[in-house]
This record gives C-alpha cells, structure tokens and sequence, in this order.
C-alpha cells in the first residue's frame, strides 16, 4: 500500500512539477534568441518586411531601430548587439488616442501577465518631475529570470495639451 502511494505521489510529481517550475531563462520575442548574429536577425526582419530606420554604434554596442513589425500598439524595436549577438531587445508601444487611464488599466494588465509568469516584479522606479514646465512621469518594474532580465516602463511627458506617452518591455540577457 505504502509503495502504491509513492509510486502515485512520484507520477504526480512528475507530471504537474514542470509547469509550475518558473522559466530558467527568458527569450527574446519574436522567435529570436539570445546570440543570434546581426545576419539572421537582419534576415528575419527582411522576411517580415520591416525597416531599420537606424543604426548606431554606441560604447562597445550597435543598436537597430527597427519600424513596421506587426503587434498591437507596436510604434517601434530596438535591437542591441554585442560582438555582433543579440543582446536585448525593447518593444516600444504607443497608442495615440488612449487617455492615461487607459495607459495606467494596460501597464497593470503587462504587470500582472508578468508577475504570474516570473514572480513578483520589484519596483525599481516611481518618480514624477513638476520642476520644469513638461511633468514626467517613470514607473518601472523588474524581473530577473536566470542570466536574463525582463523590465516594464511607463513613461509620460506633458506640456499643456502635448502629451507623449510609452509604454516599454525590455529583454536583456545579462
């Protein structure tokens, strides 16, 4: 009887154990993966008809602003390569007709996708400047999943009625 119920308690666990064991490290979207050469993630973005609109070298890096990749409230990507490999990846979402409200309902909605996902994220910024004429607003969050790091920011500048808003999600292989 005993053996019955360890063998059942050994199948129970190897059956439900690997979907809740958090993931060892996170990808980068779109398919890609941590390394992929310049080469192949130029390719893919050919492949997909997207533009690099820039390419810049900074310090030790070179980073790609990339237009014209297919996701809801996608504005634009930055791809960052060390030694040539893929380094990080940020996703910049902008939705010019949305009001802070609904900016602040989709930051919490990311949040929580993440924080199931990853665990709990850790608040690394909260700041709101009203010393200029344009009020800043920075809110960020932060996941550390193996040798990687997920991070989440909301950005806002406002001047009278100009209103620039973002919302980011940033892949960084550490």
């Amino acid at each position: 009887m005993l053996r019955i119920g360890l063998a059942a308690l050994a199948v129970l666990l190897f059956l439900f154990v690997p979907c809740v064991r958090a993931a060892d490290e996170l990808v980068p979207p779109f398919g890609f993966r941590w390394n992929d050469s310049m080469a192949r993630v130029e390719a893919v973005l050919h492949g997909a008809r997207a533009k690099i609109t820039s390419r810049e070298k900074k310090q030790n890096r070179e980073v790609w602003t990339v237009e014209g990749l297919i996701h809801p409230g996608l504005k634009r990507t930055v791809f960052t390569f060390k030694q040539r490999s893929l380094v990080a990846v940020e996703l910049q979402y902008e939705y010019a007709d949305w009001s802070i409200e609904r900016y602040n309902q989709r930051m919490g909605e990311i949040r929580k996708y993440f924080d199931e996902k990853y665990g709990t994220g850790k608040l690394v910024s909260r700041a709101r400047d009203n010393d200029t004429d344009v009020i800043q607003t920075l809110v960020g969050y932060q996941w550390l999943v193996g040798g990687t790091m997920l991070e989440l920011f909301y950005f806002s500048a406002q001047h009278d009625s100009l209103v620039y808003r973002t919302i980011t999600v940033d892949y960084k292989a550490l």
